[in-house]
């Protein structure tokens, strides 16, 4: 964020002197315990934020916890409403909050991981928490309403949420209505009855109404009750009450000026100039009002105007920050603008300067801004630009620069630049390309005029400064073309980037390199792209950008793991992880390289995936959920699941699999990394094994692809998928063309990946295209390419590549260790796709194993019992055995019961079974 946090907006405003018991609306209040959301919801000047202040001081003496937060126009942006309402829980609840915090903090975490980690605390919570929102109407920002739509949808049942607003929120009202999960206060609910409108008037104002005099202001306001607090001020010191409320008619408008007027003409003429004059401030103290109305006495006056209750809000408990009421301050400025229009551009401009001074630059440029002072606001922007950037503020950012003038902006390159990737950053490739050709214009033109290229904060005529602006020029324009798929593109601009840098540029050299690699690792050129990611993690580690050393390390070990180079890709893993212990490191240091250690552990488990290491694999996995979502990359949740799925894959769980993988995809957080391996494409893999062989083709259709396509490295893992999809739909349909095509798909994908050099792959595909040649009957062919793959893969220690084939692949293995190839490592094969697995199901050679109480029930098919026999054996219904039964046939292949249980004694299940 830019600037502190506002501590006041954290407070439960101050009770007021004098306050009339509403208990009934308190009894409705105390209900909203039993739902998700309660929603105080009606026009200005109802009393909400009072009824809700009252309640609450009730609620502190029954033990309930509350967290409370002030909105105003500032937190529309996401980054900035999070923030604050994290700070807010935290001070209530312990330990909840702080790794959603740190992750919205993060360089690169997503607002879907933000959210998911507060509801994981908000979980953990023991105790019922309260959390209020007041003022919600502020809040029109998409995002927020997004975020708070799935905060609302996932909140555990002993967080409560109460929003204070003057409209309803573009919420899921309907649907939290229709669930029993919502309590409404609304407008008529909070309207003074004539027995609260008495109590108010008579006992806290000490005003001797007549019942009559009561019954005739309630029933012309309407219960509402800032009118009828305006009234009673008005009617001080009257003598002629009657006659006054005998006068009193309009509707809420004109009688909210009429009473306002009549307030203000009693005041002292300094008293009323401070009220207009200051009424341009979200929030007052003493000095900020000292320099807005150029005088001193600011203090006693905020004090003086508290003490008569003149609508004044205070925001602590020091009495430090006030606010006016919203109602009073509206009518405040526009009496502001009415009698005193000549000095508004002023008051904002010392506004603005007296926020600059205090270290709050996003109210001293919104004060600029409303100054009509578009090049102080720029010089202020410019100022800004880096904390916001790295404080991932673009929301905020973005609004800034769409508030000023086009020409200014045009006018300074670096708020051109900076616009385009605010641009970029939200996803939006409009515009950018015309931001970045203004900066280069005025570049140009300076360059030709021999001036500054700018009247900005930021810029002189310092050569280097004027390079880094054209640097970035280049880093966004490669962005851009990577994002567009243009790899000639991102390589042109980040080759401009090196060329127009200094050595010891770090970060941008850094930066290039990266998007250098990109590029490579985009087109296939595998060795190339972990060069230039070695050149980026050298740059990155000079310039103290540690976290993204451990994104780069995780690019180095996926490119290797591409070429088949196992140990290599371990290495990259565990010097990373090393570096996220280093024992000399700063704290700050060994923080930044936490964010990525939880990544390191999904990337070994992979491979000890791959070395069949079932339990190591897992126990990693364990150690990356333990060290938590704040020591992991945005990507990490996305890429733990899937890196679970392919054990239980491994595993035998098929349906677990698939189930982490659409958790996976649905948490999939993208990033410039190409995805070489869809989470779509993984699940259509599972679903081969599952004999859905359907549902996989359907998904290739879905993706466009056929085996006349180009064979792009990008859709490379797809590619392999359809084959094997075709080999699966000729092993079910016995289709001879699905066959062929697989086999001409397989020569095409193993040609282009030899000339990669992207040995993972060549491995994968001569596996493949053996078994398409056994298919085929060509046992000579299916035994040459096995032995190629063996020779590729037995130094870097590959198992499950193999073993994950199954059946299959064991005929081919034993007949290759007849010809006395690699004996020793096909023996370890075999051995892992004979052995069982620890406490998995046994290893069946089969696609999708039974399950444990399937091979009880095929053991027992092997008897003389007949169906209701084996279901009192199993003691479950007849209904149960039939189901179980079905699924047997449908795993082994056959229709009969005679069948399976020949079926099951080839595969050596029936003296298994009942071991199980």
């Amino acid at each position: 964020m830019a600037g502190p946090l506002l501590a006041t907006k954290l407070h439960v405003p101050r009770r007021r002197r004098g306050l009339v018991p509403r208990t009934r609306l308190s009894e409705r209040l105390d209900r909203g315990g039993e739902v998700a959301l309660t929603l105080v919801s009606a026009p200005a000047g109802f009393g909400k934020t009072t009824l809700l202040t009252e309640w609450l001081t009730a609620a502190a003496t029954d033990g309930r916890s509350t967290a409370w937060l002030s909105l105003d126009q500032r937190d529309n942006d996401p980054v900035v409403f999070w923030t604050y309402l994290l700070s807010a829980l935290q001070r209530t609840a312990h330990g909840v909050g702080g790794g959603a915090l740190a992750l919205l903090q993060s360089s690169q975490a997503s607002m879907e991981e933000v959210l998911a980690t507060l509801v994981n605390d908000l979980s953990a919570a023991t105790d019922d928490v309260v959390l209020v929102l007041d003022d919600y109407h502020v809040i029109t920002a998409r995002d927020v309403h997004d975020g708070m739509a799935f905060l609302l949808e996932h909140l555990p049942p002993q967080i409560h949420l109460v929003l204070g607003t003057r409209a309803d929120p573009a919420l899921p009202l309907a649907r939290l209505r229709a669930r029993g999960e919502l309590v409404e206060v609304r407008a008529d609910d909070l309207r003074f009855t004539s027995e609260e409108a008495a109590a108010y008037l008579n006992e806290a104002m000490g005003l001797a109404l007549t019942a009559q005099d009561v019954a005739a202001l309630e029933g012309r306001t309407e219960g509402w009750i800032a009118a009828l607090q305006l009234a009673a001020l008005s009617m001080q010191g009257r003598d002629d009450v009657a006659g006054f409320i005998a006068g009193f008619a309009g509707d809420d408008r004109y009688i909210v000026d009429y009473l306002v007027e009549e307030v203000l003409q009693r005041q002292p003429d300094d008293v009323r100039d401070f009220l207009l004059q200051t009424s341009i401030l979200s929030r007052l103290n003493g000095s900020l009002c000292d320099v807005v109305v150029g005088q001193d006495g600011g203090n006693a006056m905020l004090e003086a105007l508290d003490r008569g209750n003149l609508f004044m809000v205070p925001l602590d408990d020091r009495r430090h920050w006030y606010r006016y009421h919203h109602l009073f301050a509206d009518v405040l400025r526009a009496r502001l603008l009415d009698e005193q229009p000549d000095w508004v551009l002023e008051l904002h401009r010392r506004a603005s300067g007296w926020y600059e001074l205090n270290g709050e630059p996003s109210e001293a440029i919104r004060h600029a801004l409303a100054s009509g002072n578009a090049e102080r606001a720029a010089d202020l922007v410019e100022l800004a630009m880096p904390a916001m950037r790295q404080n991932r503020q673009e929301t905020t950012l973005r609004h800034w620069l769409e508030a000023l003038p086009d020409e200014v902006i045009r006018d300074r390159p670096f708020l051109s630049v900076q616009y385009a990737g605010a641009l970029l950053m939200h996803g939006e490739l409009d515009g950018v390309e015309e931001r970045l050709r203004d900066a280069e214009r005025r570049l140009d033109a300076a360059a030709e005029a021999g001036d500054a290229p700018s009247s900005g904060a930021t810029f002189g005529v310092d050569d280097a400064v004027i390079r880094g602006v054209r640097s970035q020029i280049a880093v966004y324009r490669a962005a851009q073309a990577r994002v567009t798929g243009d790899v000639a593109g991102t390589m042109t601009h980040a080759q401009q980037v090196l060329d127009l840098v200094g050595e010891d540029d770090h970060l941008l050299r850094g930066s290039a390199a990266g998007l250098l690699g990109l590029a490579h690792w985009s087109r296939g050129d595998l060795e190339a792209a972990h060069r230039w990611w070695s050149d980026s993690r050298a740059n990155l580690e000079k310039a103290g950008h540690h976290s993204d050393m451990l994104g780069v390390a995780i690019a180095l070990a996926d490119i290797r793991i591409a070429q088949g180079r196992l140990r290599d890709a371990m290495a990259t893993y565990e010097q990373g992880l090393a570096g996220a212990t280093t024992p000399g490191s700063s704290a700050v240091q060994r923080s930044q390289v936490m964010r990525g250690a939880a990544d390191m552990h999904v990337g070994i488990s992979e491979l000890f995936r791959e070395r069949n290491d079932l339990d190591a694999a897992r126990q990693h996995l364990a150690v990356s959920a333990e060290l938590g979502e704040p020591a992991g990359l945005p990507q990490n949740r996305h890429r733990w699941r899937v890196a679970m799925a392919r054990v239980r894959e491994a595993e035998g769980d098929l349906g677990g699999a698939v189930d982490l993988l659409d958790e996976a995809e649905r948490l999939y957080v993208s990033d410039l990394f190409p995805d070489v391996r869809p989470i779509a494409a993984l699940r259509a893999r599972v679903w081969v094994a599952q004999r859905r062989v359907g549902e996989a083709l359907g998904w290739a259709r879905e993706r466009g692809l056929s085996v006349e396509d180009d064979l792009p490295y990008l859709r490379e893992f797809e590619h392999i998928t359809l084959a094997r999809t075709l080999l699966a739909q000729y092993a079910a349909a016995g289709d001879e063309r699905a066959l062929a095509d697989a086999t001409r798909l397989l020569e095409r994908l193993l040609h282009a990946a030899q000339e990669g050099k992207r040995t993972g792959s060549v491995i994968e595909l001569l596996m493949l295209r053996a078994l398409a040649h056994q298919a085929r009957g060509d046992v000579p062919g299916a035994l040459d390419s096995l032995a190629r793959a063996l020779t590729l893969a037995e130094p870097e220690g590959h198992v499950r590549a193999f073993v994950d084939e199954g059946p299959p692949m064991t005929s081919l293995l034993k007949a290759c260790a007849k010809q006395g190839a690699a004996p020793a490592y096909v023996r370890r094969l075999l051995a892992a796709l004979t052995a069982p697995d620890g406490d998995a199901p046994v290893q069946q050679g089969l696609i999708e194993p039974l399950s444990v109480r399937e091979l009880e029930l095929l053991r027992l098919l092997g008897t003389d019992l007949n169906g209701p026999g084996i279901a009192r054996e199993l003691v479950v219904s007849l209904n149960t055995v039939r189901t179980h039964t079905k699924n047997i046939y449908a795993k082994l292949g056959v229709n009969n019961r005679r069948a399976a249980v020949r079926r099951g004694a080839e595969l050596g299940l029936l003296s298994r079974g009942h071991e199980r």
